[in-house]
Formats: structure tokens, sequence, C-alpha cells
């Protein structure tokens, strides 16, 4: 179906949803937990000062990141012979996190050096990923360490935090053991902290690509081993291209909505434990490109959209760009997989999460189907909000599209705005590119990119006719729109 605008053919698609129809839960699963990278950048005031605006606006509850248990955090160190504990740099951390209202998910990860099999390590912080070389000090090392997080957060304090036994296991990068060898780290884990507190919440396999996951549930199955959640990892790139290819073309290769595939899988292997993503993002790679760009905003959009009902947690793969894994970027876009870039500047995924946050927690049944348009209806009490993407995957069709809305057993509506992410709407990364890309910003620069992020709220025509609200929206490719309709009676 056509329709001419301005002299150019548009396409036009439809969407239908009846107001009186039955609400479905909306539960904000997005905002159990968000990511960071290395336990030490807690420590860095910029990185606390980012997570708290993030706590504020966009709600997030929980925060995971590697290495806790790392020699640079100094958890347990060897010194002439002796093993020394020192949680002084974990508790500054972890208070942090409970002054502001957050709690930790606990990734019990990497090995001590004074406890270390091997030499092996990953990232430029050189953490250890080598099994224990004797598993009675890491049994000792996980029961101090409870001990003490049950003596200074009390236990009704930790009913709600999480640990995770370790990261990726799966990956070579990241564990040199073997399966079976895991499975071993794990029982031993989970059986220290139980044995502490039993109320403690451990679970795993952390896996990258959603694998182990049968052979872990049986193993604790039939182990009769505490497992309180599954967690694991999924990114578009997974399992799509080659070595060496670039990203843009691994994401095309991927399938239009794999990770809602890969989730009701991980849902149906996971007999009824909850499920908990603890790392996902637009892609894995931390330097890509269109983490800052418009795209990732409709990329997460539309894949958290698509898993509810799924899981318990969908913790992004992070927060910020302050970030440090091979290194730490200071190009201020340089692709990486923040929501923020290192000056604090919001990318357009941010205002993705920030439209999300301000959504109803129930949704309506959506009439319509589009090859690159999407669309959800979420009540709250006085407003309805229709929310559009208009998402392809790199180097797929797509174009700007003419959008119809039809929402009927609606009241009069009093106004409507919208606010739109886009390539003109939100977008920072554009106006740095018009600023001839700066490496490094002024103040000036950083107040103009501040305001260049922004999400406005702009007046939006509809119609009311037989007790149906209408109204159309053009969507730019790649784009995301949020339309509020005001139905507060007697306004």
């Amino acid at each position: 179906m056509k329709r001419q605008s301005n002299g150019n053919s548009v396409d036009k698609c439809e969407f239908f949803c009846n107001l009186s129809g039955k609400k479905m839960p909306l539960p904000h699963f997005w905002e159990h937990t968000v990511g960071s990278g290395h336990a030490t950048l807690a420590l860095r005031a910029d990185w606390q000062r980012q997570l708290r605006q993030c706590h504020k606006e966009l709600g997030f509850r929980h925060v995971r990141f590697h290495g806790i248990l790392c020699d640079d955090v100094g958890t347990l160190v060897e010194e002439q012979g002796k093993r020394i504990y020192s949680f002084f740099n974990l508790d500054q951390i972890f208070d942090f996190l409970v002054s502001i209202g957050m709690k930790p998910f606990v990734e019990l990860s990497f090995m001590p050096k004074a406890l270390a099999s091997g030499k092996t390590t990953v990232f430029h912080y050189h953490a250890n990923v080598t099994p224990p070389a004797e598993y009675d000090h890491w049994d000792e090392l996980i029961d101090k360490l409870a001990a003490h997080l049950v003596q200074r957060y009390g236990a009704n304090g930790l009913r709600d935090w999480f640990f995770e036994v370790w990261n990726e296991p799966n990956m070579k990068s990241f564990w040199t053991g073997t399966q079976e060898e895991y499975f071993k780290l794990y029982r031993h884990t989970a059986k220290a902290l139980k044995a502490v507190d039993n109320s403690l919440k451990v679970g795993g396999p952390v896996t990258a690509k959603n694998e182990w996951i049968e052979e872990f549930f049986d193993f604790c199955q039939k182990n009769s081993l505490p497992l309180d959640f599954i967690s694991t990892h999924q990114y578009p790139t997974d399992a799509f291209g080659s070595a060496g290819d670039d990203t843009a073309k691994q994401l095309a290769e991927s399938k239009r909505s794999i990770l809602r595939e890969e989730a009701q899988n991980t849902f149906r292997k996971a007999h009824g434990k909850p499920v908990y993503y603890t790392e996902w993002n637009s892609s894995s790679n931390p330097k890509d490109p269109m983490h800052d760009e418009p795209y990732a905003a409709a990329f997460l959009t539309k894949s958290i959209m698509e898993a509810n009902g799924l899981m318990e947690a969908y913790s992004l793969w992070t927060f910020t760009d302050i970030f440090e894994e091979n290194y730490f970027a200071s190009q201020p876009f340089h692709g990486g997989f923040g929501l923020l870039n290192i000056y604090g500047i919001p990318k357009p995924s941010y205002r993705a999460f920030q439209l999300l946050h301000g959504l109803g927690t129930s949704h309506l049944l959506v009439d319509g189907l589009h090859e690159t348009v999407d669309a959800w209806v979420v009540p709250k009490k006085d407003s309805v909000t229709v929310l559009l993407t208009n998402y392809a995957r790199p180097r797929h069709p797509i174009e700007a599209r003419r959008v119809a809305v039809a929402l009927s057993g609606a009241p009069k509506p009093h106004a409507a705005h919208v606010e739109r992410i886009d390539e003109t709407h939100a977008n920072a990364a554009k106006a740095w590119r018009h600023l001839d890309s700066p490496q490094c910003l002024s103040a000036d620069d950083v107040d103009r990119l501040q305001l260049a992020s922004q999400m406005k709220k702009e007046p939006h025509s509809c119609r009311y006719d037989n007790g149906a609200i209408h109204f159309e929206i053009v969507l730019p490719p790649q784009s995301v729109a949020a339309v509020t309709i005001d139905l507060r009676p007697g306004k």
C-alpha cells in the first residue's frame, strides 16, 4: 500500500489495538541489572556519577562486573608465602552501590594468583583464568567472602543479591579448564555459599552463546546441588560469519529476531528455573560504531520488547564507556558498549532505555505486521503509549515508513506528543561529527553534545472517530518513536 507524501512514495503500514482488551504483564526486566567492565572502575568518581544517573533515570537496580576476586581489588593476595585477605576495596564498591539504592549481581571471578593453577590471563589487567590449584583454598575464600558480606550487610540485605560462578567458562579466553572442571568449581562454590547462608542465591553456567545449559542443569539435578537461577550471554553476532569478518557482515548474516529465538530455547532448557541474561548488546564488538548510532536504539528497543516473558533480567553490557578490557579508549565516540560515553553524554541507546523506563507495566495485543516496523501499545493510568521501531539488520533493505495506528475502545483524547530517536533526533554522535570529531572535548563541546543528545516532546496530531483514536507518523530508517496520548478524564 502506497501513500504520496511531498511527491515521494512512502510505504504505509497499519496497526490496530483495542484499549479495552486484556492487559498482559510487562515487568521491567531490562532494568533488573546492567553491566559494567572491571570491578576497580567502580572506585572512580566519574563511573559512580554515571551509575547514579542511570539508576535515577533508567531504573537499573543491580550492576554486574568482572574481577571482584582479582589481585588489583586485593580480596586475596599472597605475601611471603601467606594468604592475606582484605575486603576494604570490595567494601568501598559494594557500600557505594547500597548507598544509591542499588545492589551487586556478583560475578565470582577471576582466580586470585595465590590460588591459581596456572599463569594464563586475559585483559590488560591480567585476570587469571585458570582453575584453583587446591579447592580447599578456594572453599576458604568463598567462605570468608560470604561470611564477611553477611556480617556487613545482613542476611536480609543479601536476599536480593545474586552470585554467579565465573564468567563464560565455555570460552578458552576465560577458562583454561574443561566443562567438567567448571562443574567442579560450581559444586564447591555453591556449597560454600550455602553453608554460610542458605538464602544466598547462586547460579550459572554464565556461558557465552547460551551453551552448556542442559548439561549444567542435569549436573546440578543429579548431584543435588543448589541452583537458584540459570544465567547466560547472547549477542546477535554470535555464531555468524567467520573469523575476521566485520561486524556489519556478521549482523547481516544473523536473523532479525535471533535474540528472541535463543531466549526461547534457553527458557525451555531452564526447566522452570529463573533465567538471567547477564550480557547482551547489539554486537559483541567493543569498538562497533553502530553502538553510538540510532541503529542500536532501534535494535535494543525491539529486542527488549520481544523478550518479555522469557527472562527475569536482561543485563545490557554496559551502561558506560568508562570501560577497560584491552585498553581504555579516550575518543569521545569510539563504538563502545556503553549507554553513556566517557564524558557522560547519552547515546541514542540511552534515550531508548529512558523511553522504556517511562512505560507502564502492562501491554495490549497489537494486530498488524510489517517487515521492518514493529509496534507495542502500553497503557498507564491516564495515558497510553504506542512504541514503534523501524529496524533492519545492516545491508538489508530499509526505508522510511508511514505508520497508521488505530486504537479502538478509547475515550476522547486531550492531547498527544511524540518522542523520537533517529538520525536527526537524540543523536549526539552526529553532532560530534559536525564539530569535526574532536578527540578531546572542551566543556563547551560537552554542553553542545549534551543538548544534541536530548529527546524532545513534540505535539502530535490525532483524531477521534466512533470511539477510536487514529494517528499517522513517518518513521525514518533505524528509528524509535513513542507516541503518548493523554486520556485524563475531565481535563
